[in-house]
């Protein structure tokens, strides 16, 4: 006895559906979450640059937040020593965190993940 088997391939497709939209959404996901990386990497080289070259914490701080293209107000600049301790020949570090989740589309149960980028240069 043959039966008629028209809405398989139907059914198939409609179970491997959100599989596949969840994995190409995450792959783009991923790539967001790459470029914010690396747009906070260059922000940082360029931010610790201004530090070696003699200018203050606030400078800094503008800077990165200026050039960064999310909120900037989620952005934290940490710099390290404090402004009136670096001396010419001493190291200053910046360090840029930034909170980022993966996978947004699941809404509430998006993976938190917090980009963090560092850089030292010595004081001119």
């Amino acid at each position: 006895m043959i039966r008629k088997e028209d809405g398989q391939s139907l059914v198939e497709f409609a179970l491997v559906l959100p599989l596949l939209l969840m994995l190409v959404v995450g792959v783009i996901d991923f790539g967001r979450v790459l470029y914010t990386h690396l747009n906070l990497e260059l922000i940082t080289q360029e931010s610790v640059r201004k530090g070696g070259l003699g200018q203050g914490d606030a400078e800094i701080r503008s800077y990165a937040a200026d050039r960064f293209n999310g909120d900037d107000s989620k952005l934290n600049v940490a710099i390290s020593p404090a402004e009136g301790s670096r001396a010419t020949g001493d190291y200053v570090t910046v360090t840029i965190t930034y909170p980022e989740s993966f996978m947004n589309i699941l809404g509430d149960h998006a993976i938190p993940y917090k980009v963090e980028t560092s850089s030292t240069i010595r004081v001119e």
